[in-house]
């Protein structure tokens, strides 16, 4: 999701350039005038209480902003991302745009400042007011307009310039050159995103060929556990040894060892698109841990996809498996195989239910041969590099 606020004084062409980035980025654009007047117009109870609140002369207050704001961002659930136009004016809304921002599970990009000088703001809006024939376009109402833009506007941007993501474009060039611009800043900032996804299945459905397959399709790194662990057996690293105690003694490896593995590969993430993770999350502990983890590092999942193959053809496809030197340890008997299957049932359901509900679980068809079934899966995930990359 791109979030980004664009700021300009008067006359800077934030109109045209807020047209550009829309059609662009395909961003909905909120601008807390549009919406409160929206709100006003469809008789809510929080346009009801604004409504009120302006009658008697008052200022419509920060908390039903925001709680209109909130209301607009939650019913565009689609969006790419947002525009917002007017908020944060104040020290104080950064701060109120921050924590909806975290409530929400996103971030502020960007907050990109049209910057131009006083003299050609005045310029400007004398011209367009001689075009338009309105009335506030006179020098001494944009002089005034200028001093409170800047009065309001400067504890502003040197929040977001604290923060790190305060970007200055020169106003004062072309059309065509300011939007050139804007687009590198985006465009930068959308290279910082990677492409997370989550490949769920049952055993026998296909994940662990599809899911390395699709990695070097797209130049994501392929996670997946139990090749992880054994490339650390393999190395005789500290945990390899530690891992190796563990496989001797027949206990389960830790959840511990296995965060401290993925960590590893998010950090050395430098030139990786992304990742494809194939059994872990397992758990609804383990799905925390990966939220954390992504969110640690700056990141978060982008896609998450459910193979689903009926229960008969896994449990043919296991059985088959059995008699290769792929065979896995729960494929040596029907009682293993269907033990596993419940295993995935009963811990594993419950993890993608709970992705569902929070990002939307797309379901593929996993019959079919290898080919159609990567077909399909790489028709997701081409997708999701387009929402990721707005192109």
């Amino acid at each position: 999701m791109l979030n980004i606020a664009l700021f300009g004084p008067p006359g800077a062409g934030k109109g045209t350039q807020s047209e550009f980035l829309i059609e662009k980025y395909k961003l909905f654009y909120i601008s807390t005038g549009d919406i409160l007047r929206k709100e006003i117009a469809e008789g809510s109870a929080l346009g009801l209480e604004a409504r009120s609140i302006i009658a008697s002369g008052g200022l419509v207050s920060d908390e039903i902003i925001v709680q209109i704001i909130e209301k607009t961002i939650q019913s565009n659930p689609n969006a790419n991302g947002f525009l917002f136009d007017g908020f944060p004016r104040t020290y104080i809304q950064a701060y109120i745009l921050e924590g909806l921002m975290i409530k929400l599970n996103t971030a502020l990009n960007c907050l990109i400042s049209l910057e131009v000088d006083e003299e050609t703001s005045v310029q400007r809006l004398l011209e367009r007011g001689k075009q338009s024939g309105r009335m506030d376009d006179n020098e001494k109402v944009i002089r005034n307009r200028l001093h409170e833009y800047n009065e309001k506007t400067l504890p502003v941007l040197n929040f977001y310039k604290e923060k790190g993501n305060y970007f200055a474009v020169n106003g004062s060039q072309s059309i065509e050159q300011v939007s050139a611009d804007i687009e590198v800043i985006v465009q930068n900032e959308l290279s910082k995103s990677l492409m997370n996804i989550v490949l769920f299945g049952y055993p026998g459905s296909g994940r662990g060929s599809q899911g390395r397959a699709l990695a070097k399709a797209y130049g994501l790194e392929y996670i997946a556990t139990g090749p992880m662990l054994e490339q650390e057996i393999a190395k005789n690293t500290a945990i390899g040894k530690q891992i190796s105690q563990l496989y001797e003694s027949g206990k389960l490896v830790p959840d511990e060892i296995v965060v401290k593995l993925i960590e590893k590969k998010l950090e050395q993430s430098k030139g990786i698109k992304g990742f494809i993770f194939k059994g872990f999350p397992r758990t609804l502990v383990q799905s925390y841990i990966l939220d954390g983890l992504l969110k640690k590092h700056g990141s978060s999942i982008s896609k998450v996809i459910e193979l689903e193959v009926p229960t008969l053809e896994l449990i043919s496809r296991l059985d088959a498996r059995s008699k290769t030197d792929d065979c896995m340890p729960y494929d040596t008997s029907t009682e293993k195989i269907v033990k596993r299957l419940q295993e995935h049932e009963n811990k594993t359901v419950p993890v993608i239910n709970k992705y569902n509900h929070l990002h939307g679980v797309t379901k593929i068809n996993g019959m079919g041969s290898f080919e159609e079934v990567n077909k399909r899966l790489s028709e997701e995930i081409e997708n999701a590099f387009k929402t990721l990359t707005h192109n």
